[in-house]
């Protein structure tokens, strides 16, 4: 009886498994058709990213294995402004912002305009001098954005971003 029982359960899990029909013609109907670039508003709750209108300002992220920084560390730009952060010594190096410091106004944006992100507000890890990392500051609001390198943010590696 209680094989039975076991036999039974087993069968009915196996064809609820099976069951529902052919599933891949539908996936391969659906990625077979092309759709169009959306130009709706995203839905509600997320932001899209906003490309860059103005000039695009180079950061340098530098370490000298005493020393590590921005140089400049501190920029002023203007709405719009696009900023290229780029890898000269002693990586890895990224940009990252604290979630806690950066205003509930500007978060959804800030976040995407930032891609590849490792997690939140915190960008990719730069390996190899040369290699580059760009933020589109692009319907941000105004204000002081305080950013670091998390890999060397106990040997103050620290910027910041003023948008006018």
């Amino acid at each position: 009886m209680r094989f039975t029982k076991l036999a039974l359960i087993a069968s009915a899990v196996v064809l609820s498994a099976c069951g529902g029909g052919d599933k891949s013609a539908t996936t391969t109907d659906s990625a077979t058709t092309a759709t169009p670039p959306s130009t709706t508003t995203p839905a509600t709750g997320t932001v899209a990213k906003a490309p860059a209108t103005g000039k695009t300002w180079e950061v340098k992220m530098i370490g000298d294995g005493t020393t590590y920084k921005f140089e400049p560390a501190d920029i002023t730009i203007k709405a719009g402004d696009n900023v290229k952060w780029t890898v000269v010594s002693m990586a890895p190096h990224n940009v990252a912002f604290d979630p806690a410091e950066v205003p509930a106004a500007a978060k959804p944006q800030l976040t995407a305009n930032m891609e590849n992100q490792m997690s939140e507000l915190t960008g990719p890890l730069l390996q190899n001098a040369g290699e580059t990392y760009e933020i589109s500051f692009a319907n941000i609001p105004p204000g002081k954005y305080n950013y670091h390198c998390t890999p060397h943010l106990a040997m103050n590696m620290k910027g910041s971003i003023t948008v006018q």
